[in-house]
């Protein structure tokens, strides 16, 4: 008998509080749910990263964490229903709009996660090929269309909350006049920043500097209002992207060639040599495998100088690495120098020559009628 009481007052308490078991069956199908469809991705992305389609793999992995969190809201706002039919508390009349602002989110989310993949999809699949995709283009496209998208976004959750589209873009218009006077330098960096992307006058990777501005060296990231440059010394210099429009950029990374421009002084007294050190001079300049004697080839007498008569030698290099440049300007410098030598000259220093009258001079000689002379 007393079985039987237990057993009907379990009965009596489940058919009260079934609510409770409902929510329980609910939130383990959804965590068992998540489990099978986490496991079922990554399988699945683990096949496309194999292939050459750079959209594949960037879908599935972009969807993963996005679907998983929609699965949880889903679930867990199906449970709150549960609850709020039983119980009938005010804090669960906001399931609906929650559920659906969360759903929109994790859309955006999900997009926004695309877009990064493919850009790095893109650019990594490109490398190998004769016209790899440039990154700062890249990263621009991508930045309008994250953009556009959490623009988009913001509308669809305010019209799912109930606020009229049509009167919130009126004030943002009324609003923008405000907003535009007082962050006119942000608006300003904003501009700036998309002239970059549209002119393109450097990339990231690309070594700049200014005769503007004590500003050069590598840049590292362009944003919407300032671009990062790490300096030779590795300090990182952060520029808004407004001083762009009102400075001037050189971009020696797009050289087509390096120069050598270096002046060299003899001897005065091997200036009859002057002729035949040029001409072998310019003759190995235009034979060296490192040298472009397609570009201007100079080297010619230049100037008498204090201690020495000068010749220059103009002439460019094949490559543009700043390392290997100077290998080559080294290579050149010395051969000249042995070119000098062999002809029997040698490369002038500072000198001054001192000239001493002869004492005779000074004293008239003997005889004359100078003190000196006389040995007054």
């Amino acid at each position: 008998m007393q079985d039987n009481a237990l057993y009907q007052a379990f009965i009596n308490w489940a058919g009260g509080n079934a609510w409770i078991f409902q929510v329980f069956v609910v939130v383990f199908l959804v965590l068992l749910f998540n489990l099978a469809l986490r496991m079922a991705l990554q399988r699945l992305q683990g096949k496309l990263q194999g292939t050459e389609n750079p959209w594949d793999d960037a879908f599935v992995g972009a969807l993963q964490r996005p679907l998983n969190l929609v699965v949880w809201i889903i679930g867990i706002a199906f449970a709150a229903e549960i609850v709020y039919a039983e119980t009938e508390a005010t804090i669960f009349m906001a399931i609906g709009s929650i559920r659906d602002v969360g759903v929109i989110a994790c859309i955006a989310w999900f997009l926004q996660r695309l877009i990064k993949q493919v850009q790095v999809n893109l650019v990594q699949r490109s490398k190998g090929q004769e016209q790899p995709l440039d990154q700062t283009t890249v990263d621009a496209i991508g930045k309008l269309v994250s953009a556009s998208i959490m623009i988009t976004a913001v509308l669809v959750v305010l019209q799912t909350l109930g606020f009229s589209i049509s009167g919130v873009l009126a004030f943002g218009g009324i609003g923008g006049i405000a907003i535009g006077f007082a962050a006119k330098d942000l608006l300003a960096n904003f501009f700036g920043g998309l002239m970059i992307y549209l002119d393109r006058p450097f990339a990231v990777g690309d070594w700049i500097r200014s005769p503007d501005r004590d500003i050069e060296g590598t840049v590292e990231y362009i944003g919407w209002r300032l671009t990062r440059i790490r300096s030779f010394d590795k300090r990182p210099i952060y520029i808004p992207n407004g001083i762009f429009s009102t400075i001037a950029v050189v971009n020696p990374s797009r050289m087509s060639h390096r120069r050598i421009k270096e002046t060299i002084g003899i001897r005065y007294d091997d200036i009859d040599r002057m002729q035949a050190i040029t001409d072998a001079v310019k003759a190995m300049l235009r034979e060296h495998p490192e040298i472009d004697d397609s570009q201007t080839l100079m080297v010619n007498f230049n100037s008498f100088a204090l201690s020495s008569v000068d010749f220059f030698i103009y002439t460019f290099t094949h490559t543009t690495n700043w390392v290997h440049f100077h290998e080559i300007k080294q290579d050149v410098l010395l051969k000249i120098s042995d070119i000098i030598a062999q002809h029997g000259a040698e490369i002038a220093f500072p000198t001054s020559t001192v000239h001493v009258p002869d004492p005779l001079q000074l004293t008239g000689g003997p005889g004359s009628g100078s003190p000196l002379a006389a040995g007054a």
